[in-house]
């Protein structure tokens, strides 16, 4: 039998394990959805499902008036339009409808545009929705947002008093910027006036916000610091009950934990948060269900995309939670969907929650690329 060369082997080795490689992956694609989230875990009684399993870096969801859900992204410059065409709950549309942006985290839609926050700005894509596979020129209708990059992924949304609410991270792990009053915010703007004003001061990342169904208040997520330990300080979910107010940043954290860093401040003198989240758990978008697909015992509860911790050990994070809230105070902080990580390695990190008309909610993974799809008593 003639000797096979060496070099001959080397590429003959590579040409089986990439075979390999894509036959695995065709397969995967092949399994049944039920099968390819096997290691998650909901309630009893619900399930969750993939929706979309091609959305690299799937990060920030806004749903259209034609049902088309929107989803930035953060490294990966990309904006998609994701759509289920026949009604099967599962999406068979995936368009890319901007390319090569700075961080385009934020996604939000009114009277059928969509916008979409880089660091620095808001774009404006006009008329979007029938149109996502030749998507229009943006225009800028904000500018001169911070530009630093360290905690300048923005999350934005409409309000209910039509202005556009914007997160403005502070671009540090923990440090006081004195030069730029936005740092550390959370901004509205009146789009068509150009007004911008600060609605909440002293919030160190806040990546999530929704408001209350029955008061209208706005609430939150924040990111605790990082290098005070695995078990401090916690993140946070706050509620604005009045414009400006602060939450303690960078002196106070979780509301009673003073940072030995700053000039000692009572904690007293801050809002205090609603609920404290567990410590790194990165928590990121929050939901309050209005829906009436899953038990009575959801409505009006917030439901938060925990991203999960980079530095903490163990890890923590990785899952999807829920804080009950009873008379504007929260009640209980339970886990409701895990399974991302397990044995210390995550294969996924929950970004956000969209809720859909049907009452079933959407879940984005920006590590697995993939959107899930939560739904109560069939499928």
């Amino acid at each position: 039998m003639p000797r096979v060369a060496p070099t001959y082997r080397v590429v003959r080795n590579l040409v089986l394990a990439v075979l390999v490689l894509i036959l695995g992956g065709v397969l995967y694609l092949r399994l049944p959805r039920s099968l390819r989230v096997s290691t998650l875990a909901v309630p009893a009684g619900f399930s969750i499902d993939v929706y979309a399993p091609d959305v690299r870096g799937a990060r920030s969801m806004a749903l259209g008036d034609a049902r088309t859900v929107f989803v930035g992204t953060r490294g990966e410059g990309l904006v998609y339009a994701v759509r289920d065409t026949d009604g099967d709950n599962v999406a068979d549309v995936v368009d890319t409808v901007a390319r090569e942006l700075h961080m385009p985290n934020g996604v939000a839609v009114r009277d059928g545009d969509l916008y979409v926050a880089e660091v620095g700005r808001v774009l404006r894509y006009a008329a979007i929705e029938p149109r996502t596979a030749n998507p229009p020129e943006p225009v800028t209708v904000l500018d001169g947002l911070p530009e630093e990059n360290w905690h300048g992924w923005r999350y934005i949304r409409f309000g209910p008093d039509g202005w556009l609410y914007i997160t403005v991270g502070v671009p540090c792990n923990i440090c006081l910027e004195r030069g730029e009053e936005r740092f550390g915010t959370i901004l509205r703007a009146d789009l068509d006036a150009g007004t911008v004003e600060i609605v909440a001061r002293g919030v160190r990342n806040s990546v999530g916000l929704d408001w209350h169904p029955r008061t209208g208040e706005l609430w939150f997520t924040d990111n605790g610091r990082d290098w005070l330990g695995n078990d401090a300080p916690p993140d946070e979910l706050n509620r604005v009950a009045e414009p400006g107010a602060h939450f303690g940043f960078p002196y106070c954290h979780g509301g009673v934990l003073q940072d030995e860093e700053f000039d000692q401040r009572d904690c007293a003198e801050f809002t205090p948060p609603v609920q404290q989240l567990d410590p790194h758990v990165a928590s990121l978008g929050m939901h309050f269900y209005r829906g009436s697909m899953f038990p009575a015992v959801y409505r009006g509860r917030i439901f938060i995309a925990e991203h999960g911790s980079w530095n903490r050990v163990p890890p923590s994070g990785y899952r999807v939670t829920t804080v009950t809230i009873e008379n504007g105070r929260a009640v209980a902080y339970e886990v409701f969907a895990d399974g991302w990580l397990r044995a210390g390695r995550a294969s996924g990190t929950p970004a956000d929650i969209l809720e859909l008309p049907d009452g079933s909610l959407l879940v984005s993974d920006d590590r697995a690329g993939m959107i899930y799809r939560i739904s109560y008593g069939r499928p």
